[in-house]
């Protein structure tokens, strides 16, 4: 028997919480004995991790901004994400594509279309089509609610520096992606206490099997 590699992915708005429960969700995948490769996006390879940061502090317009964002993301996917599918390993990714139809598509009003067309430039592989997480943990908060918490928590960059009425696009375009996907996206309640937005979680991940994903096929 052999193990199929698991793409899992958290999204949401800044000051949702999700990265707060990414050691958690670690320590559960291994506790049940699968490899974990913990990336992130934008990064995840020295040369994304270099976009990263032109990204989040270069003032840019939006087709040079979703441009860089997918540059990282092929070398993300190429070096990284599909060599640990491969492998069998299961990949947990501080967000991903859905990330850039919120952001740069809802938030910034970049055309949806070309969005998909670079999608598919990137993560496209012929007839086995999209590569896309099979399970996106999707962190709903009200963006009133996330700018308290973001409130003094550290020096902003600049999207969580945007106003209120920019995470209510970015919130929308989550809520878009996942009603368009419903079997691959779950909703955690991201505005309950931490103890309960784990239980979510955990109860998600239990419900897909992720836990004990044992077989005979090959890797995405």
């Amino acid at each position: 028997m052999s193990l199929e590699g698991l793409f899992l992915t958290l999204e949401g708005i800044d000051g949702a919480g999700k990265s707060s429960h990414l050691d958690a969700i670690e320590a559960r995948f291994q506790a049940a004995g699968r490899t974990v490769v913990r990336t992130r996006e934008p990064g995840g390879t020295p040369l994304a991790e270099t976009l990263r940061g032109l990204v989040l502090e270069q003032p840019m317009d939006p087709l040079t901004e979703s441009l860089l964002v997918f540059a990282a993301r092929r070398d993300h996917v190429t070096r990284v994400i599909e060599p640990a599918l491969a492998r069998g390993d299961v990949v947990l990714c501080d967000r991903f594509t859905d990330a850039t139809f919120a952001y740069q598509g809802a938030g910034r009003g970049f055309d949806a279309a070309v969005l998909s067309t670079l999608e598919t430039w990137v993560q496209g592989r012929g007839v086995a089509g999209l590569l896309q997480p099979q399970v996106t943990l999707w962190f709903d908060l009200a963006p009133e609610i996330a700018a308290e918490r973001l409130a003094g928590a550290r020096l902003p960059d600049k999207f969580e520096s945007q106003p209120v009425e920019f995470f209510r696009r970015v919130a929308s375009g989550y809520a878009v992606r996942a009603a368009a996907d419903a079997a691959r996206f779950v909703r955690i309640d991201a505005s309950r206490t931490r103890e309960d937005v784990w239980q979510q979680v955990e109860a998600a991940l239990v419900a897909r099997g992720a836990f004990a994903l044992a077989t005979t096929g090959a890797a995405p």
